[in-house]
């Protein structure tokens, strides 16, 4: 709420701003701009004055250019109350409004026939309401953001019905949905199908109770017959995963009817469980903008002015820099034309931007610019390269691990594959054996660490095995970054940026398979974790003379950072202070630095839903590594701004450049509509998920003066739409006695709570508690 009275207040000031050079803008009858003053009649009605006396809300009747109507409640230039508005395509709207946003009860109609009828937020469907489609399907429930979300009733035209909870506008957690030949299904959903655990009841008395997946049986269930028998093991789509005991009734045993089978029961769901599908709502309240008016006070010859339906207004886009000096404050045209035209940028978007204060004759330094892309990351591994032969080694080691193991059939594992024992050992002579292929490096072993482990989580991740393998083992080399981390490991990308490879000391390989049970199972249970996906543990053991031989253990992790989205800005938090500062002057940071705490300029503001998601996720993923003693993570963060002006300078939210320049008009860029759109397709959700892809807002934050430690500083107000990228890394730090050896070293010189190294207890609660302050909900 802040951050939006914030919003407003620069609204207010840039419109000031705006009067003093153009006038100030009122609202009037477009066909009678040239009478208002005699305040004649609109159309044969009265007509109201475009201000009031003293700023208070009082009734009003607009025609607007484009045909569009209001009447209702006005205040200042915007509805405000109780007020009608009807626009031209046949949509409608009759209900509170609070500043040109539907806020409060309302009531939005479609030309469709469509009807949404209560609470609105911030021109969104927000709160308790009912939606009534077009084909007469009817929603009952909450609303999040103009998507079902919470617990609802749907009646769907067909007579069938659904009543539980929803998530991002599907069918997700527990719910019952009743088909209208009477089959019924009480049980969890995910994405909008039958998912997880639950019990189906057909109508001639035949039930199955167990696990699904995609809207089947999958995993251990039971099916009964109204007779009494039964059969019970796993199931799956699958004929040879299939395994179980079927227990016929003694009535059955003596008819001797016992031939049956489980592809019986997949062949009937088929066609009794089809789940009726949602309607798209084409145009979303929020999309709605009021039209353009002109301004009354202005003459004749006024620019048009437009009124957004969150209340912000543009500034026209003639204005010269000659006008610029009634806010320079004296600075000179030269002055002007030296900036780069920024300044003259910030003019015509009618906000505090860069270093002009608007109205003011003062220069502080404050401009946001992304910085300078930075060369693709890494130097490829060539033959020639010192680490030509590991690199050959990795390939074909993944080659063979890959290509040759069968595919794991369930995700359910026995406790011996978590055995650190479990390990398989390869050898790779030069000219070859009967497993593995004739090349031309040096002789080696390679070793695969839990193999049927890492297989499976690679199928719970959704890893193809081929595009894996051709990732990693293709033409193209891999490369490895300039410098090793803190740690002393080395970092290598492959070549299409979607896995990362990376050497890990004896001790980190110790730790994660220690671990590597509960962190299966973590998975299993919260797949939106947060927590760095591992996908192979293995070793490189080179032979030969003792002086030469040595051991090298990777891991391999998926890039947070592999997107179609450029990042501008990297953050790697903690929230400690000792040592969490990339002194970097302005001019060498670019896309490929990593900043730390100290440098953190920004509040990250997630929409609702994600929200309540990202505050869960990281309580249950500190949780799990409290409880596994790890310490020293922390959590990377990489944000795309989405509106630059040509020059790279960042575009506050809501505000266009007057060419509209953005950065790169050929990447994506999602706008208001594109945002509302996304919202309701849920195809437009798969390349997005907690920490992914991302649409979100970051608010500007400052430090005070003389306060260089402090890790959050005072909002500013000031909204920039960014793409979010944020994952939790470096989750192998046991916190062992040299750990423990650091903290009580450093604690006799500084603060013990500013330094990394603490109990994992205290680590994981002043981590929660920093991400809790840094993290907000988007009001």
């Amino acid at each position: 709420m802040k951050a939006w009275e914030a919003t407003i207040r620069k609204t207010q000031n840039a419109r000031k701003c705006a009067d003093s050079l153009f006038g100030t803008t009122s609202v009037a009858h477009a066909d009678d701009i040239e009478d208002d003053q005699n305040e004649e009649g609109c159309g044969g009605g009265g007509h109201q004055r475009a201000a009031s006396p003293g700023g208070e809300v009082y009734n009003a009747e607009r025609f607007l250019p484009n045909g569009d109507c209001y009447t209702g409640q006005w205040y200042d230039i915007f509805p405000h109350g109780h007020g009608k508005y009807l626009w031209t395509d046949g949509c409608s709207y009759v209900g509170e409004w609070c500043r040109g946003k539907k806020m409060g009860k309302g009531r939005f109609s479609w030309p469709s026939g469509a009807v949404y009828e209560g609470e609105f937020n911030n021109g969104y469907m927000d709160g308790q309401g009912t939606y009534t489609g077009p084909s007469g399907d009817v929603y009952r429930g909450q609303w999040t953001m103009n998507m079902k979300h919470g617990h609802g009733i749907r009646s769907y035209v067909n007579g069938d019905r659904y009543e539980g909870d929803w998530r991002r506008g599907l069918q997700e957690g527990n719910g019952k949905y009743q088909w209208v030949n009477e089959n019924c299904y009480v049980g969890e959903w995910k994405n909008g199908v039958i998912s997880g655990r639950g019990k189906f009841v057909w109508s001639n008395g035949y039930r199955y109770e167990g696990y699904w997946e995609d809207g089947l049986p999958k995993g251990s269930g039971t099916y009964r017959w109204p007779d009494g028998s039964f059969y019970t093991g796993n199931w799956s789509k699958d004929p040879d995963e299939q395994n179980g005991t079927f227990y016929p009734a003694k009535a059955r045993i003596l008819e001797g009817n016992l031939d049956w089978s489980p592809n019986d029961v997949f062949m009937n769901l088929s066609e009794c469980i089809k789940i009726c599908p949602g309607e798209k709502v084409m145009i979303l309240p929020s999309q709605k903008k009021l039209a353009v008016w002109r301004s009354s006070k202005s003459g004749e010859g006024a620019k048009p002015r437009r009124g957004m339906v969150d209340g912000r207004a543009s500034v026209g886009l003639e204005r010269t820099v000659d006008r610029m000096k009634v806010l320079e404050g004296g600075v000179s045209d030269d002055d002007v034309v030296a900036e780069g035209n920024i300044v003259a940028e910030a003019d015509m978007l009618g906000m505090e931007i860069g270093d002009v204060k608007l109205g003011g004759g003062s220069r502080t330094p404050g401009y946001l610019k992304v910085p300078k892309a930075g060369k693709r990351q890494g130097e490829t591994i060539c033959k020639g390269h010192k680490n030509y032969e590991l690199m050959l080694n990795l390939q074909l080691g993944i080659r063979h691990s890959v290509g040759r193991a069968p595919p794991p059939t369930t995700l359910d594992l026995k406790s011996s594959a978590f055995d650190p024992k479990e390990k398989v050992w390869t050898k790779f002579p030069p000219e070859g054996s009967k497993h593995t292929p004739p090349h031309q490096s040096c002789e080696f072993k390679w070793k695969d660490y839990c193999p049927l482990v890492f297989r499976t989580l690679r199928k719970l991740f959704k890893v193809d095995p081929a595009d894996y393998m051709l990732s990693i083992c293709g033409d193209n080399a891999l490369r490895e970054l300039s410098s090793p981390g803190k740690s002393g490991s080395f970092f290598y990308l492959t070549d299409d940026d979607r896995y990362m490879i990376k050497t890990i000391k004896k001790a980190e390989a110790k730790v994660l398979l220690r671990m590597l049970s509960a962190y299966y199972n973590h998975f299993r249970a919260f797949e939106n974790s947060l927590v760095t996906k591992f996908f192979g543990l293995h070793c490189v053991k080179l032979t030969g003379p003792a002086a030469l031989q040595k051991k090298v253990r990777f891991i391999i992790m998926g890039n947070l950072f592999c997107s179609e989205y450029s990042i501008h800005r990297k953050f790697d938090l903690k929230g400690s202070s000792l040592g969490r500062l990339t002194e970097k002057p302005e001019s060498q940071i670019d896309a490929n630095t990593i900043l730390k705490d100290l440098n953190l300029n920004f509040l990250f503001r997630l929409q609702k839903p994600w929200y309540q998601e990202f505050c869960r996720q990281i309580d249950r993923d500190c949780e799990f590594l409290e409880q596994e003693r790890i310490m020293d993570y922390s959590l990377l963060v990489g944000l795309h701004f989405r509106e630059t002006t040509g020059a790279g300078y960042l575009i506050p939210s809501g505000s266009r450049t007057p060419s509209g320049e953005v950065e790169n008009e050929s990447a994506p860029r999602l706008s208001r509509v594109d945002m509302d759109q996304l919202l309701i397709d849920p195809n437009m959700w798969a390349s997005i998920r907690l920490g992914v892809n991302m649409p979100s807002c970051v608010e500007r934050m400052v430090r005070q003066s003389g306060a260089e430690l402090q890790l959050v500083g005072e909002p500013t107000g000031e909204l920039y739409e960014v793409i979010m990228f944020f994952g939790v890394i470096d989750i192998l730090q046991d916190y062992d006695i040299t750990k423990k050896l650091e903290h009580a070293y450093k604690s006799f010189q500084y603060d013990p709570t500013s330094i990394s190294a603490v109990d994992p207890r205290q680590y994981s609660r002043r981590f929660r508690d920093f991400l809790f302050r840094i993290f907000l909900e988007d009001e």
